[in-house]
């Protein structure tokens, strides 16, 4: 096997999907000629022609108004919006007409609209555009969301987004793209709505998902070798819908869950993550669910990028809070900074 890129996964995935669906469609700003900000669509339009891979014009509501209108009339548009805090102008397109359209039409009108989101940060990007809005989209019932953050879940979960009847927010964490794995496509993973366990331990559960995934596992490692802790990390794959099932039973086994994520901490996606461990395993917790998240601050400067991000020192201070040798006291009132790192 060779190394394989997320970048060049979702391109192949994109041109496989193209190949063999003559009703997929890929269109978006700069998404032809140019290939895409991040090349992701590169190539696309020079084999498929500029009425299966389109450049539009710089309006994102305008954009998925279309997708909408294709979806309606039997194609599988895939929209990619430049970056993430770039989508802000069509949320109520996805709100009012994507998310809804098949419920509205009692399923007389699927939507297989699959949104692409370049996400997140770590790259040093500058205002609108390194918004983790990933809480945005979860909060609105009607749309799945995913966000894969290995090549290979790159590929097949864009596979199948595609393929999907209902409409999928794809969510890409810009800071995965250059990485690579030995991986041969085309390739098959599990499926949307099942979470994997990318690393099993038994002290500890880190549940995490897409730009996280990566410094979830660092930590873990660092954790086994300067600590002696065997941290279990489970990668979520998809918010929407959520694998209870594989999260309960990791937790359960280990007894502590510590919630990681890159978007702020108040009301986001680590809320919910904490609130349903909090709920189903409650008699299995040694110790609360506690999160490791951004902070509550639009994304800051380039240069202050670092301060915002949750990193490997934040994560172990947050499992070494959990490390007891005896049950916890429960008389305990948590401090502020015990509710959310």
């Amino acid at each position: 096997m060779s190394p394989t890129t997320y970048a060049k996964a979702l391109n192949t995935a994109l041109r496989d999907a193209l190949t063999e669906d003559p009703d997929v469609l890929v269109l978006g700003e700069d998404v032809g000629a140019l290939g895409g900000v991040f090349r992701i669509t590169d190539g696309l339009t020079r084999d498929f022609g500029e009425d299966r891979c389109v450049d539009t014009p710089l309006a994102e509501a305008g954009i998925a108004g279309f997708a909408v209108g294709l979806a309606m009339q039997g194609f599988r548009p895939v929209v990619e919006m430049q970056f993430d805090a770039f989508g802000y102008p069509a949320f109520e397109q996805v709100v009012s007409h994507i998310a809804k359209m098949r419920n509205r039409t009692r399923g007389a009108l699927p939507m297989p609209i699959t949104i692409r989101i370049p996400y997140a940060g770590g790259i040093g990007g500058v205002e609108h555009h390194c918004d983790s809005s990933e809480g945005y989209y979860v909060h609105t019932p009607g749309l799945h969301v995913v966000t894969p953050a290995t090549p290979a879940d790159a590929y097949s979960l864009l596979r199948e987004a595609i393929a999907s009847d209902d409409p999928v927010v794809f969510m890409e964490p810009k800071s995965q793209y250059y990485a690579k794995a030995d991986l041969e496509l085309p390739t098959r993973t599990e499926p949307i709505g099942q979470a994997v366990v990318r690393r099993e331990g038994a002290d500890v559960t880190l549940l995490t998902y897409g730009p996280q995934v990566a410094a979830a596992l660092k930590a873990a490692e660092v954790a086994a070798a300067e600590e002696d802790w065997d941290v279990e990390v489970v990668d979520l794959r998809s918010l929407v819908p959520f694998d209870d099932a594989t999260v309960e039973a990791s937790v359960r086994r280990t007894g502590r869950a510590v919630v990681l994520a890159e978007a702020q901490g108040f009301a986001g996606m680590g809320a919910e993550i904490a609130a349903r461990v909090q709920e189903r395993c409650f008699h299995s917790l040694a110790a609360p669910v506690l999160r490791v998240t951004g902070l509550d601050i639009p994304y800051p400067p380039p240069k202050l990028e670092h301060t915002h991000l949750p990193g490997i020192d934040r994560i172990l201070d947050t499992i070494a809070r959990l490390q007891w040798d005896d049950e916890p006291d429960l008389t305990h009132a948590p401090d502020e900074h015990e509710v959310s790192a």
